[in-house]
């Protein structure tokens, strides 16, 4: 004898909108674990990804009544598929369009420090042009610009313009904020920053910048 699940026509169609729910997770899972592991190419991986993610969209729009949780729904029927739950739920876009984001994101960011460190350098260069020697005029520029420096993850940690600012950086906090650089030491500390500077435009091609 066949047992029914519904008793009329809006219980049978919310129990076949929940096996269509039950289908897009499990086929999201499994479209994800091929992903990961380099089963499926990227592109024919995103394609496949905004269909389910889009046809998800639309069924739980529908089911915002019935289904206030995926989660819940998942756990109510045993389904142990969370990549499809932070696909679906958490990230709602392909993962090839986070990486895509993501690396835009970091090469905005990097673009925006290098300009923070060119900028820098200039204005310490040009301070140091226009006499302005005295210790609490000189430390906070170089200051500026060892921090810059150092934000930008593709520079090595022995980066002349790093060790060279730490040194100087060093050297002025042992004298007071009155006092003034000599006209060597203003003379030396300028040579070291365009020789700093030199070596920072020098390694960002190679960094792909």
């Amino acid at each position: 004898m066949e047992a029914k699940l519904w008793n009329d026509k809006r219980e049978r169609e919310m129990y076949e909108n929940f096996a269509e729910l039950y289908a897009i997770i499990k086929a999201t899972e499994k479209l994800e674990k091929a992903y990961v592991r380099d089963i499926v190419p990227s592109s024919e991986y995103e394609t496949e990804c905004q269909k389910l993610i889009a046809h998800f969209k639309t069924l739980v729009s529908s089911l915002k009544d019935t289904v206030p949780s995926i989660e819940r729904f998942a756990d109510t029927y045993k389904m142990d598929c969370p990549a499809a739950i932070n696909r679906l739920v958490t990230s709602g876009v392909p993962a090839t369009v986070e990486h895509r984001a993501a690396a835009a994101a970091s090469s905005t960011t990097s673009a925006s420090i290098v300009a923070e460190c060119v900028q820098n350098f200039i204005t310490a260069m040009d301070s140091l042009k226009l006499n302005m020697v005295a210790v609490d005029q000189v430390y906070p520029l170089l200051s500026d610009l060892s921090a810059s420096l150092n934000k930008l993850s593709i520079l090595p940690p022995d980066f002349e313009g790093k060790t060279k600012m730490k040194e100087w950086l060093l050297r002025l906090s042992k004298m007071g904020a009155s006092d003034e650089l000599t006209e060597q030491q203003a003379r030396q500390l300028h040579f070291d920053l365009e020789s700093s500077y030199n070596s920072f435009m020098g390694a960002l091609p190679s960094a792909g910048t």
